[in-house]
């Protein structure tokens, strides 16, 4: 048996009402960095929306207390070992929506959302026929990894999403739809609009990716690639099968490749894949503007070794 490690990653949701978001939000601020953790959490009346690290203890303090307030009795923590933060701070922030969608008319996943299917009912669903299976995810995270055959939206946020449905599968309405990302919280509200936009058979992956690539009875089969997260880590393994599928594609070169960085402008700061070769030749840019920028964070780097060496 694998050697426990020192600290933990925490990826949770919880649909709930809380009463003065603002108020909610500073409180738990400071209760969250008395402990020493980092991370992010957004508040809103709706509920909250979290990812934090910190050391066993630490996080299993966090736990512990959340689970003692009765509207969190039932929060489930998706948990994940690590050798150390995957964060640099510690933020709560109150917002309007725990994920943002934007629509019009909001939706509530109490009243109207998808049917949540298990790991092994999911998979076995993918299987069937008339179904087609949406990722709920932005275009930077599907790039190093999604399902099998999943319809891949090219949208740069979650609020686009309903637009690009609109746009591109307004005659699938009768179809039977399955739709997944990361911990199944874009879900909670994506699989209702679908159900309000006219579609008639909706159900999500209940746990995300996260909880698919760690449940037993399915080891992440049928996932190719990794799935991005949002922390210092960018990505993580999901399908533990014998298949070892790269999706992804340097941006530059072309090569099989699952390496994201950020491109070094920092007026564009893109995701985008790169391999160690074309970082070096193109300066972790993901076009010759931001190569050349005055700003480039590579360029401005490498004249400081340029100028530490020289001192020496």
């Amino acid at each position: 048996m694998a050697e426990e490690k020192p600290y933990r990653v925490l990826l949770f949701y919880k649909y709930v009402t809380i009463n003065e978001p603002e108020e909610f939000a500073r409180k738990h601020l400071a209760f969250c960095k008395s402990l020493g953790l980092k991370g992010r959490i957004l508040i809103a009346n709706e509920g909250l929306n979290g990812t934090l690290s910190g050391t066993l203890e630490q996080t299993q303090i966090y736990m512990d207390t959340l689970h003692q307030d009765p509207r969190f009795s039932d929060l489930v923590f998706k948990v994940d070992q690590a050798d150390g933060h995957a964060f640099k701070k510690m933020h709560v922030r109150a917002r309007k929506e725990i994920v943002a969608l934007k629509l019009r008319n909001d939706i509530d996943p109490h009243e109207l959302t998808g049917k949540h299917l298990k790991p092994k009912d999911f998979r076995e669903a993918m299987g069937q026929e008339d179904t087609i299976l949406i990722d709920a995810r932005n275009n930077y995270e599907t790039q190093i990894g999604h399902f099998r055959h999943a319809i891949l939206p090219d949208v740069k946020t979650f609020r686009d999403l309903p637009e690009w449905i609109e746009q591109n599968l307004a005659d699938c309405k009768d179809k039977k739809v399955l739709t997944y990302c990361t911990g199944g919280i874009r879900c909670e509200k994506f699989s209702g609009y679908l159900l309000k936009a006219g579609f008639k058979d909706v159900s999500q992956l209940d746990g995300g990716i996260v909880e698919y690539g760690k449940d037993p009875a399915v080891k992440g089969e049928l996932y190719d690639g990794k799935c991005y997260v949002f922390d210092k880590r960018i990505s993580v393994p999901v399908n533990r099968t014998d298949e070892d599928v790269v999706v992804g594609h340097c941006h530059h070169c072309g090569k099989t490749c699952d390496r994201i960085v950020n491109c070094a402008n920092p007026e564009c700061n893109k995701q985008y894949i790169c391999c160690e070769d074309c970082e070096k030749k193109y300066h972790r840019s993901c076009s010759d503007a931001c190569r050349t920028h005055p700003h480039n964070r590579y360029n401005m780097e490498l004249k400081q070794q340029v100028e530490e060496t020289a001192e020496i």
